[in-house]
């Protein structure tokens, strides 16, 4: 066997673990009733996750290492607060979508400043994403209690839970993804799935991924590198701005000035889901679960032999094994962190 179809193989076998231990978690909160009433609140917590590591493919696809996803979380989270928090109690529901749309939008101007950093300045990534997320926390809470008089922003609307017609019905598969659902979850999977398809299925998506690899080859194609990976860092900034949106619609409910690590676990699921969708959308998943079984385990008879702790290092702890094992075959884009 070839070292790159070795590569390749160990890749896709690092994915595969990811899916079985989804599948795992699956099998065993089937057996559960009080499991499977959590499982909404499983995925509630992971789509903001998901979201946020999709942002994060697109940037390091294209070269750019994006470690500000906390700050663009956050950033995101702040102006979706304030926008529903002044436009509510005039535009009712309404606001809601506008909220998140404030939110995205904020999001990818923020991340501006680390595209030209990195793109146009040549500076270290790492830095910069660094001063992203010290300069999002300073200057969003600073926002805050310049505006609300605090650092909290509170809204009084979110995102009322349904379920989805007849197939909530469906015995299985129903009570877990179909029940109680948020419908921001299903914009996320939507632009989960047009990711997938514009990062592998269409000539930009190449052209993108290709700048990763070998940004001087592009060039020499006759591509664009800057904007391409200007477009790159602007997506992270708006689906990372997203990501923060959702968490205060849905769970959350107003602006406190942290989204405690999310952007963090974001950045470990692109890593563990080795900077493919598929194996994003099982990182984060495991993540969500596990975390959300980390904050009811004291409730749950079964576990109440097990320290609560185990509960919540454990997904941190196979992030780190994998990492290890997989670390000299990464199948991290091989010019990611390099200037152009």
């Amino acid at each position: 066997m070839s070292r790159s179809s070795e590569t390749s193989f160990l890749s896709r076998f690092g994915v595969y673990i990811i899916i079985a231990g989804v599948l795992v978690i699956m099998a065993f909160v089937s057996g559960n009733t009080l499991m499977r009433l959590i499982m909404p609140y499983a995925i509630a917590y992971t789509i903001p996750l998901l979201v946020t590591a999709l942002g994060g493919l697109y940037s390091e696809r294209s070269g750019v290492t994006n470690i500000g996803l906390e700050g663009l979380m956050l950033v995101g989270y702040f102006a979706s607060a304030l926008t529903i928090h002044m436009s509510e109690q005039a535009l009712g529901v309404a606001a809601l979508p506008i909220g998140l749309l404030a939110g995205v939008f904020a999001g990818a101007l923020f991340s501006m400043l680390h595209a030209f950093a990195s793109i146009n300045l040549k500076a270290d990534q790492i830095i910069s994403g660094t001063a992203i997320n010290m300069l999002a926390g300073a200057v969003t809470v600073y926002l805050a209690r310049t505006i609300a008089g605090s650092g909290n922003i509170r809204i009084m609307l979110g995102i009322v839970r349904k379920n989805i017609p007849v197939l909530s019905d469906i015995p299985g598969i129903g009570t877990f993804f179909f029940t109680q659902s948020y419908w921001s979850t299903w914009i996320a999977l939507a632009i989960w799935a047009l990711s997938w398809y514009l990062l592998y299925k269409t000539s930009f998506g190449l052209r993108l991924r290709a700048c990763g690899e070998h940004p001087s080859a592009v060039a020499s194609a006759g591509v664009n590198v800057y904007k391409m990976r200007y477009f790159g860092v602007g997506m992270s900034g708006a689906m990372a701005g997203l990501g923060g949106a959702i968490i205060l619609v849905t769970y959350s409910g107003e602006f406190n000035g942290t989204v405690a690590g999310l952007g963090f676990l974001s950045l470990a699921s692109l890593i563990f889901g080795q900077w493919k969708p598929l194996g994003i959308l099982g990182a984060t998943f495991f993540f969500g679960t596990a975390t959300t079984i980390a904050n009811v385990s004291q409730v749950i008879p079964e576990f109440g032999v097990i320290p609560p702790v185990i509960f919540k290092v454990f997904p941190y702890v196979v992030t780190l094994l994998a990492l290890v094992a997989f670390s000299k075959r990464s199948a991290a884009p091989k010019a990611i962190g390099e200037p152009f």
